[in-house]
């Protein structure tokens, strides 16, 4: 499947550095900036069931395409990037004053959220382009 080894690369990626900061985001929710109602166990349950479905989506995109690059694939693939792509959202919120590592995270996240919405344009380029191929040969 074309691509298949550039998507692992990337999701691969996205899941270490989104496991890293929504983990720590869980543990040490008192050190991001607070949403009001969403402090305690409430924020911490929050950011692991978020975490828990975008990889979900991840996961089902990343087996979907390995078995037919389509439009669904790419949009469960999409959805995931949302998992690195939303963390910027801690910036919206107020000051982030974390250590090092952990705010490097934050940025690592929404790398690879583009880095997986690069690899999905690029892969709907490529879907488009067969399927118009194929279209006119009929």
């Amino acid at each position: 499947m074309d691509g298949l080894p550039a998507l692992r690369v990337i999701l691969g990626f996205s899941f270490l550095s989104t496991a890293l900061h929504y983990g720590h985001n869980t543990i040490a929710l008192d050190q991001y900036p607070a949403v009001d109602g969403l402090r305690g166990v409430l924020g911490q349950v929050l950011v692991v069931f978020a975490w828990l479905l975008f990889t979900t989506f991840g996961v089902l995109g990343y087996r979907r395409y390995a078995r037919k690059a389509d439009w669904t694939a790419l949009a469960f693939l999409a959805v995931y990037s949302l998992a690195g792509l939303s963390t910027m959202g801690h910036f919206l919120v107020g000051p982030v004053s974390l250590p090092a590592f952990w705010f490097a995270t934050i940025f690592t996240d929404s790398l690879a959220g583009v880095g997986i919405w690069v690899f999905v344009v690029w892969a709907a380029t490529r879907t488009a382009a067969v399927r118009g191929q194929v279209s006119t040969e009929h």
